[in-house]
Order: structure tokens, then C-alpha cells, then sequence
């Protein structure tokens, strides 16, 4: 009944089916990777983002090489700001808004110089290319609490002077002359004493895992619906040659029924049995064959 599955045609459709089914599973396993590290990232910024500062004696090594699981952890540092190294970082939006970030060295009370990223500023409106105003940093001896994030990196574009193209550290210390801290840099998350204007603050990162698992489910359901749709497909066609089969052999049946109905006919009908007759029938037939 399905001996037409082993044809080339179907086999042809089964091996399509199985080509989309693999993508669907690829597609689905890669939409859970990336939940996978969303979720590390939610729990990085869960653990880490609201907990009280550590001093940087103890994230001295999280500042030459950033372990992953330490994103996030607030330090707080203690030194002064080094205004004449301070860069922008040309294209950062936030909310939606095209705008730039704003980075100064800090050197610290121990000797090294680590990297604060201040905040955000809005594209100017005097100047193209760059913002209406900078604020500086406050001057002197400062306490600065930050969040610890990953260096970026280099970007093969340029950018114009007092600017760079990203949060590349390596680089950043190639134009400042003089060794930074490169495992790592902090985001601002407060200043004392605070300044009188300062930069747009970050906000806390999103805790939203998104729409990656119910997009990884699709994709599986997907895979599974063309093994389906397969075998409906084939049970359909089954169908239709059983019905096609019932159709060829109704005739020859019609046949061979008006066959027997002839032959039946052209047999000679038996003989009629006479009925006996009685004794006066006999003698009055006599009677007639004498004459009387």
C-alpha cells in the first residue's frame, strides 16, 4: 500500500523534510544558546550590579584580565581624574538616541591608571560631529565607585581628535603616552565630591530574557510539523490509490455479471410437464377419435 515511498520522487521528499527538519533543529539550538547567555548575563547583573563596592585591592587582577563572572561587580578607587586624557566615544546610543561617552583616566592613589567611562551625552547641535559640551570632572582627590566591563574592541575607523571609535584600552593608551590598566575598565555608578554637571547616567542593564525560548520552541515545532505534513502527505496518497485501484476493478465486476445474464438466456427452456388426465377426458377422446 506505501511501496511508493521507496520511489524516487518521495524519497526526494523525505530527503527535503529531513534537509529543513535539521535547520529548524540548528535554528532552535542556537535561539537556546543565546537564552543561555542571556540568562549568564541577567544573573551577572543580579548578583553583582547592586552589591555593596570592594576596594581595588581586591579587583587589582580583575582589572589586567576581567573574569566573566565578575561584570558588573562595583570598586570603588580612590585617586584623581587626568582631565587632559579625557576622550569621546563617538557612536553609543541610548534609548533609541544617537549620542557619545565620555572617558578619563584615573590614577590611582597605589600608582596605576584605570579607565571610568562618566556617562552619556546627546549629539551637539553647534558643533557637527560632536557634543555642545563636556563636563569636566571634578579636580583633586576623588572617590569613585564603578562597575567593572569588559575593554572593547578596535574598530578599523577613525575618529577625529579628542574622540575615539570605541573603548579599545590598548589604543586609548597608545594616544595618552603612558600605561593604563587594559583588563578592564568602570563605569561610573557615583562620584565624591559630585560635580556640579555631569553626564547622563547608565541605567541598569535589562533582567528580560526575551523572546529567545518561545523562538527556539517554534523552530523545533517546525521540524517536527514537516515529519508530519510527510506522512499526511503519504497517507492522502495511499488513499487516493486504494480509491483509483476500487475504480479499475468495478468494471470488469459490471462485465463478467452480463456475461452470466447472456448465457442464461441463450439456455432452451425445459420442457412443460403435462398434466394427467382423468378417465372421462380419456373416454370423451375415444368417443371423438370413433367418430361419435
Amino acid at each position: 500500500m506505501y511501496r511508493f515511498l521507496f520511489s524516487s520522487k518521495w524519497l526526494g521528499y523525505l530527503l527535503l523534510a529531513a534537509i529543513f527538519a535539521t535547520a529548524c533543529v540548528f535554528l532552535g539550538r542556537w535561539q537556546m544558546d543565546r537564552r543561555a547567555e542571556t540568562l549568564a548575563e541577567i544573573n551577572r547583573v543580579v548578583s553583582n550590579y547592586s552589591a555593596a563596592p570592594i576596594p581595588f585591592a581586591q579587583a587589582r587582577d580583575q582589572f589586567t584580565q576581567l573574569d566573566p563572572a565578575k561584570e558588573w561587580t562595583q570598586v570603588e578607587l580612590k585617586g584623581s581624574y587626568d582631565a587632559a586624557g579625557q576622550r569621546v566615544v563617538r557612536n553609543r546610543p541610548l534609548n533609541g538616541q544617537p549620542g557619545y561617552e565620555v572617558v578619563v583616566p584615573f590614577r590611582l592613589t597605589t600608582g596605576e591608571t584605570v579607565v571610568i567611562d562618566r556617562g552619556w551625552l546627546p549629539i551637539g547641535n553647534k558643533n557637527p560631529g560632536s557634543p555642545d559640551s563636556v563636563p569636566a570632572p571634578p579636580s583633586g582627590d576623588v572617590t569613585a565607585v564603578v562597575r567593572l566591563k569588559h575593554g572593547e574592541p578596535e574598530l578599523q575607523r577613525g575618529a577625529p581628535e579628542g574622540q575615539l571609535a570605541s573603548i579599545d584600552l590598548p589604543t586609548y593608551s597608545a594616544q595618552l603616552g603612558y600605561p593604563l590598566m587594559t583588563g578592564a575598565y568602570g563605569q561610573l555608578a557615583s562620584e565624591t565630591p559630585a560635580p556640579a554637571e555631569m553626564p547622563v547616567a547608565f541605567p541598569k542593564p535589562s533582567t528580560d530574557e526575551g523572546t529567545h525560548l518561545s523562538y527556539s520552541l517554534q523552530w523545533f515545532a517546525f521540524g517536527v510539523l514537516m515529519f508530519v505534513g510527510f506522512g499526511y502527505a503519504a497517507r492522502q496518497q495511499a488513499r487516493n490509490a486504494a480509491i483509483d485501484a476500487e475504480d479499475q476493478d468495478e468494471p470488469e465486476l459490471d462485465g463478467a455479471v452480463h456475461s452470466a445474464v447472456q448465457a442464461a438466456r441463450r439456455q432452451p427452456a425445459p420442457p412443460r410437464k403435462r398434466k394427467k388426465a382423468t378417465a372421462e377426458e380419456e373416454e370423451d377422446a375415444l368417443l371423438d377419435a370413433q367418430g361419435y
